[in-house]
């Protein structure tokens, strides 16, 4: 990728720090992003930034070792959950980290997002399920992930907020949107007396308009697994 291109993500990088800023998904210099590069490398966010005063000179580029290899300051802290997910789903171009607070309240709360209740939740990310506690920037976050990083692109963590990853940075952002959109509502769910899930047909009848309209695949097994 030439300079104009890796310019291009700084750009997009920039504009989605300010929009976890202003959707209140991060607070103070709560967060980290990154994007993969073609050369193997990632552009990431730098530790200790606010997200609604970084800018672009001091995103860093990092290898999947950790090293340093441009930018100003020091890289995440979570670089290694980040490069963790590069690894294992070679797909994956952009990681999002947030604490979107309805969503967090959830995952302090140790409650998965895994009901099968909002059918746009089940095209788009099957289930959102909740890791086990780990001490944030330790490598006990990434063997917190590492079983659930195979199937899903969403993940909870606990007492610690939300991941999200897509083949885009802009994927991942809207699927971090998505998952706090369906933890507002279903909080609001639970005052009204709770969710009724969808039953095997109704996602069956899914699964066949999912696959027909949008290519994408429903794993009903995995769903009542």
């Amino acid at each position: 990728m030439d300079d104009a291109g890796i310019q291009v993500l700084k750009e997009n990088l920039l504009k989605t720090c300010r929009r976890l800023a202003e959707r209140g998904f991060v607070a103070a210099t709560d967060g980290n992003i990154s994007v993969r590069l073609p050369d193997g490398t990632v552009l990431v966010t730098p530790s200790g930034r606010n997200k609604s005063d970084v800018e672009i000179e001091e995103f860093i580029i990092v290898g999947m070792d950790g090293k340093v290899l441009g930018g100003i300051g020091r890289p995440s802290t979570e670089f290694a959950m980040h490069s963790f997910i590069y690894k294992a789903r070679q797909e994956a171009r952009a990681v999002v980290h947030a604490h979107p607070p309805f969503a967090t309240a959830f995952a302090a709360a140790r409650i998965p997002l895994d009901g099968l209740v909002f059918p746009e939740v089940i095209v788009t990310l099957g289930k959102i399920p909740l890791a086990d506690y780990a001490t944030p920037s330790t490598p006990e976050v990434v063997a917190s992930i590492e079983q659930l990083v195979k199937h899903y692109d969403a993940i909870m963590l606990a007492n610690h907020g939300v991941i999200t990853f897509g083949e885009t940075l802009d994927d991942a952002y809207n699927k971090m949107e998505k998952v706090e959109h369906t933890a507002r509502i279903a909080y609001l769910v639970r005052e009204l007396g709770g969710a009724k899930e969808l039953t095997r047909a109704e996602i069956e009848r899914l699964a066949a308009v999912s696959e027909k309209s949008y290519g994408k695949k429903i794993d009903i097994e995995r769903l009542f697994g």
